[in-house]
């Protein structure tokens, strides 16, 4: 048995009372709280424990947000879309073919955005269809912390910021949040709020409040490892790109190499300029709530650095021979932990099936292959956690199953979710309803007020709903036909598809 100290009880000042309360301002809690701001909120908080906004996106250099369109529709809209219409006013704060391009067969601008990872389609699997540009943004992530602050300054008669702060603990009323308990240098003080939204991305609140929730992913996915990021300057991307197409069985063994060198999986990747790139990396197996796992991330990677930037310079030096280290990451990058077992659980199915839900709150193209990385409906209630009133969880840490998670995850997915559980919260307050009472009709107005495409929703451009029902939603690929024919033979289940 540990050892434990029986700590002192004592009364705990109550710093502010807010309606809403978002605690973590990452990619879902900064879209949360704008969000709210915008429908009519004016008493919002927004808690974090860094000195900026972002998370991921700007403190983990995770500095590519993926498949935001679908042939020639740009699916995923609303704040996503926004962070980059803001940037494109800035020289050279974003890389990605524009929105006027998405669909595109030219073959030279397919030829021309090859080398840049993710903007151009990959043909469908099984060659289903023509490969075609794709909204894929590469941006600066410091230019993003920037515009972050500038989007909470506009609302700041209605959202009050406090920066370098750790919501801790959740404060109950019985199976009702009430507020948060947190901790900063002025140390533990406590917010009331009517609704508190958990955007930690870890579930640092709800997995204190008797929510049923998961733990880490399925070991096999992306989920399942860590990442500390860091970024190479001095480099020629188009002459690496260049390198890689004229030698293709060097360019295979680099990848293997770089990751022999470093002990893990690694590769780099390019960025919103030509004379930089960003090492990903892939710890496996990693917690990223456990603390042995967090400090074991970041000292390998650091630890290896050094030998990864000197083997590319030897390797391929007509594009590296120029290169050092630019800079580290300020914050872990983090995948997946904790996982809410919310009022609905996505799995594979939602995928393959292209499922409908009443209460759908994002309409997003994603990173799936079973569907050919199509729109899937992402419902309210999977942000709702079950037996617990007063919270909404937002973002990557949202309930899906084990396998789910992997396309449910990324940035897009937390801004979107986020952008609906800030406007619910809006909703819920003005009404007086509840997080799990709120008029979700309305709800679903707003964010198509708020540029979110939802489908069956008047203020949705009905193209939308065509070009999915013209291809299918995806379900022509070998994977949702053997989906197809497994359901119909077993019954509704894809859990032996687990290596999708």
């Amino acid at each position: 048995m540990k050892e434990t100290y029986l700590e002192e009880r004592g009364s705990v000042e109550i710093y502010d009372c807010c309606d809403i309360l978002v605690v973590g301002s990452g990619a879902a809690g900064h879209s949360a709280a704008i969000a709210a701001a915008r429908a009519g909120c004016r008493n919002i908080v927004l808690m974090e424990r860094y000195g900026y906004s972002g998370g991921d996106a700007t403190g983990g250099y995770v500095i590519m947000v993926p498949n935001l369109s679908w042939y020639d529709k740009s699916f995923v809209r609303g704040l996503q879309e926004e962070w980059f219409t803001r940037l494109e006013k800035i020289p050279g704060a974003v890389r990605a073919p524009a929105l006027s391009d998405i669909g595109s067969q030219d073959p030279l601008l397919i030829d021309a955005w090859k080398a840049i990872h993710d903007c151009v389609s990959r043909g469908g699997y099984g060659g289903a269809k023509p490969s075609c540009l794709v909204r894929a943004v590469y941006f600066e992530p410091n230019q993003l912390k920037i515009e972050m602050d500038k989007m909470l300054l506009e609302h700041q008669d209605s959202i009050r910021v406090l920066y370098h702060c750790w919501g801790a603990k959740p404060m109950m009323e019985g199976n009702t949040v009430t507020g948060v308990f947190f901790e900063s240098k002025e140390g533990r003080k406590a917010i009331r709020a009517k609704i508190v939204i958990d955007a930690t991305g870890d579930g640092d609140l709800f997995s204190q409040t008797g929510a049923p929730f998961s733990s880490l992913a399925d070991g096999n996915t992306r989920s399942s490892t860590t990442a500390l990021v860091w970024r190479i300057g001095g480099i020629n991307w188009d002459l690496f790109e260049e390198w890689k197409r004229t030698r293709p069985q060097a360019a295979a063994a680099l990848r293997s190499q770089i990751s022999t060198v470093a002990g893990f999986r690694a590769m780099p990747l390019p960025t919103n300029q030509n004379d930089m790139c960003w090492i990903n990396n892939w710890h496996p197996d990693m917690d990223c709530t456990k603390i042995e796992d967090q400090t074991k991330t970041e000292m390998e990677t650091r630890a290896t650095m050094r030998d990864v930037l000197a083997y590319l310079k030897e390797a391929v030096p007509m594009a590296f021979r120029d290169a050092y280290l630019y800079d580290i990451a300020p914050q872990l990058g983090c995948r997946c932990s904790r996982r809410l077992k919310g009022e609905y659980i996505m799995t594979a199915n939602d995928f393959a099936f292209a499922k409908q839900h009443d209460d759908v709150i994002a309409w997003h193209s994603t990173i799936c292959q079973i569907n050919d990385c199509g729109p899937v409906e992402i419902p309210y209630r999977a942000i709702l956690p079950q037996k617990v009133d007063g919270l909404l969880c937002p973002g990557r840490h949202m309930s899906a199953d084990d396998v789910a998670i992997d396309w449910l995850n990324l940035i897009p997915q937390c801004v979107g979710t986020g952008q609906a559980a800030g406007v619910a919260a809006a909703v819920a307050v003005a009404d007086g309803t509840t997080a799990r009472t709120v008029d979700i009709r309305k709800v679903q107005d707003i964010l198509c007020d708020q540029d979110v495409p939802l489908p069956r929703n008047p203020k949705t451009d009905p193209s939308y709903t065509q070009c999915c029902e013209e291809h299918q939603y995806g379900l022509y690929t070998d994977l949702a036909k053997q989906a197809k024919a497994a359901a119909e033979g077993k019954g509704d289940d894809l859990s032996q598809y687990r290596q999708w």
